[in-house]
């Protein structure tokens, strides 16, 4: 590794593999993790504050300041997955409270606080509903001057999880993912595409978990939690990144491969609201030429991963001590 590490803050719903993402933030030396802010999205807003502080706790990680952000959507009210992470959030593990407390201030105040005070620009990692980023950029739109960019797990290009085809993040707060696209920064949008190819195999797992460090141990757990990964390797769970994978994309950037390629957010009512329009199109068409031409943002957009690239990073930098 050469260079600095890059500032970044995470904006989460901690979630499982939100504490995967964290997990890998935390460890990797290519990284440097300011700030935490948290959104209400797999489980209600003081949970996810809980979560990431006993996530920060288990992963040894210096005195990070986390937030408490929005506690549901900018419009409509909070939908939690808790039939996927559990009632807590994070797979009922009975992970001990946190003995660390949050930050004094809001999550937008953390994110202005510490966006514009830092001497190099940041990069945002939202892996979470965009409700907090939302309200930053409405709120305080000098800060894009200090973003080098914002890499967020969200959107699909083909088949969504929330409904047939939205994302969940972005479908639970669609006006806040639609702001988002308008930030005037950079951005990749890590997408269902790619965010369900990268499988940590059974027996890695099952490695992590017999682990006698507090972090890589609590990987493992995580990651054998996965209810939608496969099982390749007999008893043993695979375990699915998921939102961790934005994170490795963050400090390893050749494992994706992106298009620049117009994005839009549907923001009507209806079974495609929350889905995120990608225009893969060649050339325009009748739409367009008949004055139906619609002003659309420019994001990369991940359509492929390197799945043992990611794999191996992940495993090795959790590893670490």
């Amino acid at each position: 590794m050469t260079g600095q590490p890059i500032p970044v803050i995470i904006d989460c719903d901690t979630g499982v593999d939100d504490a995967l993402a964290l997990l890998f933030a935390v460890r990797h030396p290519g990284l440097d993790l300011r700030a935490v802010t948290c959104v209400a999205g797999n489980t209600d807003v003081d949970g996810v504050v809980r979560n990431t502080l006993t996530v920060l706790e288990e992963a040894g990680a210096p005195d990070i300041p986390v937030a408490r952000g929005a506690e549901r959507p900018l419009i409509e009210p909070a939908r939690s997955a808790r039939h996927v992470h559990g009632v807590d959030g994070m797979g009922d593990l009975g992970l001990p409270a946190p003995r660390r407390g949050r930050a004094a201030v809001d999550a937008v105040t953390l994110l202005y606080r510490e966006i514009l005070g830092s001497r190099t620009p940041v990069t945002l990692i939202p892996t979470a509903p965009l409700t907090n980023i939302a309200l930053l950029l409405r709120t305080h739109p000098e800060v894009t001057r200090n973003i080098e960019r914002i890499v967020f797990m969200g959107g699909a290009v083909a088949t969504g999880n929330a409904t047939p085809v939205a994302e969940f993040n972005v479908w639970h707060d669609p006006e806040a993912a639609a702001v988002l696209l308008t930030a005037g920064v950079p951005i990749t949008m890590y997408g269902l595409d790619v965010f369900t190819q990268v499988v940590v195999p059974g027996t890695d797992v099952r490695r992590l978990r017999e682990s006698r460090e507090p972090g890589t141990r609590l990987a493992g757990e995580l990651l054998a939690h996965r209810p939608s990964a496969p099982r390749p390797d007999g008893d043993d769970p695979a375990g699915g990144l998921g939102d961790a994978g934005a994170v490795c994309a963050v400090a390893d950037p050749a494992g994706i491969t992106t298009r620049l390629l117009p994005v839009e957010v549907c923001l009507a009512p209806g079974p495609t609201r929350g889905q995120t329009i990608v225009d893969r199109r060649p050339r325009p068409g009748e739409s367009e030429i008949h004055g139906g031409a619609r002003e659309q943002a420019l994001v990369e957009v991940a359509l492929a991963v390197d799945v043992e690239r990611y794999v191996k990073l992940y495993l090795e930098t959790v590893a670490r001590r």
